[in-house]
């Protein structure tokens, strides 16, 4: 495990669980009786009740957690890695090429979009 591994977890899950958690406590406390009155255990709660109703909120966390991800994997490799796009845009800024650095930034941007319309086209589908 590199230093960019240790740089993304911190930034990125901590601040999801935490928003996540809260959600899944708030699920109306009816639905979950509903459940046990039709005798259903807590996998059914889980499964039926509490991860249907909070598929937007998992959506929307995960819209900023690929931000967040990104930014820390790239502060990551200005840190410590000797490959990746982060050590090539500290590279390319050291060496003059700002070529390296403008495609380097571009990469960084399609991969984000990218990732960010796959969320949105789970967002649509599961609306």
């Amino acid at each position: 495990m590199n230093y960019c591994t240790y740089v993304t977890s911190p930034v990125a899950v901590f601040g999801s669980i935490i928003s996540l958690y809260t959600d899944f406590i708030n699920v109306e406390e009816d639905k979950i009786k509903l459940i046990r009155t039709l005798g259903g255990g807590k996998r059914d709660i889980l499964f039926k009740v509490i991860i249907p109703s909070n598929i937007p909120s998992v959506i929307s966390v995960m819209k900023v957690d690929i931000g967040l991800s990104l930014v820390g994997v790239i502060i990551g490799e200005f840190l410590a890695a000797k490959a990746g796009l982060g050590y090539l845009i500290i590279y390319g800024s050291q060496v003059f090429k700002l070529d390296w650095v403008i495609m380097s930034i571009v990469l960084l941007c399609i991969l984000a979009t990218g990732l960010y319309q796959l969320l949105a086209y789970f967002e649509r589908k599961y609306k």
